[in-house]
């Protein structure tokens, strides 16, 4: 097979590695184009050195292009691929940074929250400009495939706005079914069935089969509790298992930024969370990791270069869902996973215009969802929340209303629970300050947040957060992997 796929944000090299070498894995997707998309040369460089090194040692007639031009990426593409981050790790620690003064501490900050409101703010207009080239250059019937966070509010806005056929993609399903497999001393995944639905990041394992048995609250509460790691790490989890008689897929430090009941008090956030990996909670965990994480690459980049000349493995092939569902579509063997779309009546309790998260099947025909799923009461009550939070989201992304934005971030479970009408209409003006030049779409209402910043007599504070922790330096990473590498 011979066709095009573009991947936009290419940039983020080792996600891209991922994505490409689970395309090499699918015998027939060895004669394609890919071609790499970045506003950052310096990053293409890199990573375009590493599609080439794994192409030639793996003698493949793939054809790897690059450009900063991303029209030239796009012309032509029958797939497009993106893993962006709109305004990159400095927009980004504004968004951690900025609601720390009104007392909203947040581990992640990329799906709601104040932080997550204001990326899909960034994201949302760069997302429509690219869905502008895709109808413009693009071959015709071309799947534009979301990978990049806040997922459902852009998934929305290339759907509803962009009007190009989208999928949002997410990896939190297969990582929460892994945990449940290896609780319930599964000796593979694969002998764990189950349905998963809800919206990214608060979907819910609504049925559970192990080899054919169901698994019910109980048994799955008990496994949990019993578990030596899992049982500290995922406490929150755990609560609202017990609460809600449901497991959620997302990590602990995530689900406690979209509910308002576990992060509002700062001396309550010490007992939920777990500081033995930043994904448990941390505050700004996921900021601390990503800094690492780069600068750890841009060191270390030798190594991963060399590292590139070895054979693909295609028991190796990652569970990310792009290469399952572009083999599916060309060539009819079917996959199933779980699938962020609009919801049109796939799930029976919540709003058809909402950006859904749940199974479905895909093979020459498309993208199948498995309609007719109704979720818990508490789940629907809790999606809801945020799906009325991302709907005046994407609305005031598109059309720069910064009052819309405001109600928005006000709706936010946790920043209602933590800051006042007057702290959340100070904080928004902060951020869209602070972050102008990414915002566009705000150009006209800035002069205006400026002046009220100046008279505002609105009280903040200097708070790093309830548990934060300092980036570590290139050395500290070092040391540690070696002790861990002499440890086992």
């Amino acid at each position: 097979m011979s066709f095009k796929i573009a991947i936009i944000g290419a940039g983020s090299v080792g996600f891209t590695k991922k994505l490409f070498t689970d395309l090499l894995c699918v015998p027939e997707f060895r004669d394609i184009e890919v071609a790499l998309t970045d506003i950052s040369q310096h990053n293409l460089d890199m990573i375009r050195a590493i599609l080439d090194k794994i192409v030639e040692a793996n003698g493949f007639p793939v054809k790897v292009t690059a450009h900063t031009d991303r029209r030239r990426a796009l012309e032509g593409a029958k797939y497009i691929i993106s893993c962006v981050r709109v305004g990159g790790l400095e927009a980004y620690a504004d968004d951690i940074r900025i609601p720390l003064k009104y007392g909203i501490d947040q581990c992640v900050g990329d799906t709601i929250c104040a932080g997550g409101i204001l990326y899909g703010q960034r994201n949302i207009p760069v997302i429509l400009d690219f869905c502008k080239d895709i109808r413009e250059v693009a071959a015709p019937g071309v799947k534009f495939l979301n990978y990049a966070n806040p997922m459902a509010m852009n998934t929305w806005a290339a759907i509803e706005y962009g009007k190009v056929d989208t999928v949002g993609l997410c990896h939190g399903v297969q990582h929460g079914a892994e945990q449940i497999a290896e609780i319930l001393g599964a000796k593979s995944p694969a002998e764990l069935d189950y349905i998963c639905s809800g919206i990214n990041h608060q979907t819910w394992f609504i049925d559970l089969r192990l080899n054919g048995r169901k698994i019910g609250k109980e048994e799955l509460v008990a496994a949990f509790e019993a578990h030596p790691v899992f049982s500290q790490q995922e406490k929150l989890r755990i609560d609202v298992l017990k609460r809600f008689g449901v497991y959620s897929t997302e990590s602990n430090g995530h689900l406690s930024e979209y509910l308002p009941w576990y992060r509002k008090r700062p001396e309550e956030i010490a007992r939920w969370i777990d500081m033995s990996d930043w994904i448990h909670g941390e505050t700004g965990g996921y900021l601390r990791h990503s800094t690492e994480t780069r600068n750890w690459f841009e060191t270390e980049f030798p190594q991963f270069l060399a590292s590139a000349d070895k054979p693909i493995d295609p028991a190796k092939r990652s569970n990310e869902h792009a290469s399952h569902i572009l083999e599916a579509l060309e060539t009819g063997r079917v996959y199933r996973g779980h699938f962020n779309v609009k919801n049109n009546g796939v799930i029976s309790n919540l709003p058809a215009d909402a950006i859904i998260e749940s199974p479905g099947f895909v093979d020459r025909f498309g993208i199948n969802m498995v309609s007719g799923i109704t979720l818990p009461e508490a789940c629907a009550a809790t999606c809801m929340a945020s799906i009325n939070v991302q709907r005046m989201s994407v609305h005031a992304a598109v059309t720069g209303d910064i009052d819309l934005l405001k109600l928005a971030v006000l709706h936010d479970p946790l920043v209602g629970a933590v800051a006042t009408p007057e702290e959340v209409w100070q904080m928004v003006d902060e951020m869209v300050v602070a972050q102008a030049r990414w915002l566009p779409q705000y150009s006209n209402a800035v002069p205006a947040a400026k002046e009220r910043l100046a008279k505002s007599s609105v009280k903040t504070r200097d708070w790093a957060g309830a548990a934060r922790r300092n980036v570590r330096s290139i050395e500290e990473l070092r040391a540690e992997k070696s002790a861990l590498k002499k440890a086992v």
